[in-house]
């Protein structure tokens, strides 16, 4: 039996990626399709594919660029198919554009960035992705850009003392989104942090002290193997149906 597809869409300006989330979800046994979508690649037929992964980007996901506008067409598309969405920062955000409305994005006037504790919320414990997150969960997060809290279609998962939607899942389809970093261990965050210098002080922060503070946050991770997890059960249910 074929293994199950998963499209990894990368919305960074190239196609590297700071964190080895590819090959984690290759561990869980996923084939993983990378396409760069910030270059324009989008595949032809979403039909193959089990689930979707969104990466971050330096964009805003209320811009109006045309990858943006087609990842907006795409989430909107596989949503209808009901194909498991997974967004991380940018991701979380396009997610949250594209199924509850262009408006619930927006700039903040300060960064958030930091390693942080986010409070979960009742709802947590009894998702599909959160519910091993426990009362808090620890991760790094850096955003410019919030996706607001307030839409009947949101239910939120986590939240922390300057943004009140920091995880979040659709009331009716099957995406979630994460505004931290979770992807990111230990020994990436503090070669990401130097690699990302100007810009982390730029938005306030001090390298040292997030280097001092870097953590592998393994239970955040959890989001991420349950996620690939949820695309290989949908996989093999699919399978034994169509047998």
């Amino acid at each position: 039996m074929s293994r199950p597809r998963l499209l990894y869409l990368l919305n960074g300006t190239t196609r590297a990626t700071a964190s080895r989330l590819p090959d984690l979800f290759r561990d869980e046994g996923l084939a993983v399709d990378m396409l760069w979508a910030y270059g324009g690649e989008f595949p032809e037929d979403l039909g193959v594919y089990d689930g979707i992964f969104l990466s971050g980007s330096p964009h805003g996901a209320y811009e109006t660029i045309d990858w943006i506008e087609r990842e907006h067409d795409l989430i909107r598309d596989a949503a209808a198919r009901d194909i498991p969405m997974l967004g991380i920062c940018f991701g979380h955000q396009i997610l949250a554009s594209a199924l509850c409305g262009r408006d619930q994005v927006f700039r903040r006037t300060s960064c958030e960035v930091a390693y942080k504790w986010l409070s979960t919320t009742p709802a947590a414990g009894r998702d599909q992705l959160a519910a091993e997150l426990g009362a808090e969960v620890y991760m790094f997060v850096w955003h410019n850009d919030e996706v607001r809290a307030g839409h009947p279609d949101m239910e939120i998962l986590a939240t922390s003392d300057l943004c009140p939607n920091h995880i979040w899942r659709h009331a009716r389809y099957r995406a979630w989104g994460i505004q931290g970093h979770p992807e990111v261990t230990r020994a990436e965050a503090v070669t990401w942090f130097e690699q990302s210098r100007a810009r982390l002080e730029g938005d306030g922060a001090v390298i040292a002290d997030l280097q001092a503070s870097a953590d592998d946050a393994l239970p955040a991770k959890t989001m991420l193997t349950r996620f690939a997890r949820l695309v290989a059960d949908d996989a093999a249910g699919a399978a034994r149906r169509n047998a």
